[in-house]
């Protein structure tokens, strides 16, 4: 079976690395990335230690704000 080396909470996981690592990259704080996307500061906060999931607009939101193609935030 093709996930059976899947972990739960991989996809999370990925997704807040890479955004905390997009955001570094652009010099913005959780606060900026959190205005540019039209989010509180407290949920990229969550989004980044994957306390909670992104729907799939939220991360169209942020790839938007973070000027990437939204399929970057999926990279491994």
């Amino acid at each position: 079976m093709a996930t059976e080396n899947y972990k739960a909470g991989e996809a999370r996981r990925r997704i807040a690395e890479n955004i905390r690592k997009l955001r570094m990259e652009r010099g913005l704080s959780q606060e900026g990335l959190a205005e540019l996307a039209d989010f509180h500061r407290t949920y990229v906060s969550q989004l980044e230690r994957c306390v909670t999931n992104v729907s799939i607009d939220g991360l169209e939101r942020l790839a938007m704000a973070l000027d990437v193609d939204i399929r970057v935030l999926l990279k491994p």
